[in-house]
């Protein structure tokens, strides 16, 4: 057990779904998986163990954030010997032909974090995905028939709505390239490359930066189904 989690090393599966969102969390145990149980509720960050298609799959919570993320994937990589986490988030579109409810697969990110000062390198981190599981997801994706776009996503440290630079901040990242804006998928793919372990960041896209459409109440839910079909099956050819 660490600070932020109370479960036992063999509660947690080698592969681990991570929303940011607890409650995203419970979705995904009581509607995706068989037989889950809690196993671990530290400053309410629910984790879950259960089965998908007889597969043992964890799903737990990260919070909102590098930090928050950073924490808990290193725990999960290091203390319990998770060889994958796929990141199950939304993110804010920054192009306009990312539909609302597109799924958005992040090949690397970018970051105005200070994140990877702490390993010390002489030069700018660009940390990415793990290769195998992107084209798992692209494929699956397709099989389903859920659009879906890969490239750099970039992660802030601010929410891009609450910007004191403004509310055109976006653009300058857009420009060069960024599909989307979250918050934690750098910190997450600097965490699997310290520990050496394989990452994948799967977003939703909720609310175009663009055209200022987005996701009503009723779809905060349901409109994340494309997404976690796509990480469950994912995770049971890993």
């Amino acid at each position: 057990m660490t600070p932020h989690n109370r479960a036992d090393k063999a509660d947690i599966a080698s592969v681990v779904l991570a929303p940011g969102d607890p409650l995203r969390a419970k979705l995904v145990a009581e509607h995706f998986l068989r037989d889950a149980s809690l196993v671990t509720d530290v400053r309410n960050v629910l984790g879950y163990t259960g089965f998908f298609q007889g597969r043992k799959v964890s799903v737990m919570a990260t919070g909102m954030g590098g930090p928050s993320i950073g924490i808990y994937s290193y725990e999960l990589f290091t203390t319990y010997d998770v060889k994958t986490i796929i990141r199950i988030g939304t993110c804010g579109g920054l192009q306009k032909q990312i539909g609302v409810g597109d799924l958005v697969y992040a090949m690397t990110a970018s970051t105005d974090s200070a994140w990877a000062h702490q390993y010390n390198l002489k030069g700018t981190l660009s940390p990415c995905c793990d290769s195998s599981l992107l084209v798992k997801a692209v494929d699956q994706a397709q099989m389903m028939g859920y659009p879906c776009h890969a490239g750099m996503v970039f992660s802030s440290d601010l929410f891009s709505s609450y910007n004191a630079l403004g509310e055109d901040s976006w653009k300058a990242w857009a420009r060069m390239g960024a599909l989307a804006q979250d918050m934690e998928t750098y910190a997450l793919y600097a965490t699997a490359a310290w520990t050496q372990r394989r990452a994948l960041s799967i977003l939703t896209m909720t609310d175009s930066c663009v055209t200022g459409e987005g996701f009503g109440p009723d779809m905060r839910s349901k409109g994340l189904y494309p997404m976690i079909e796509v990480a469950l099956h994912v995770a049971l050819e890993v």
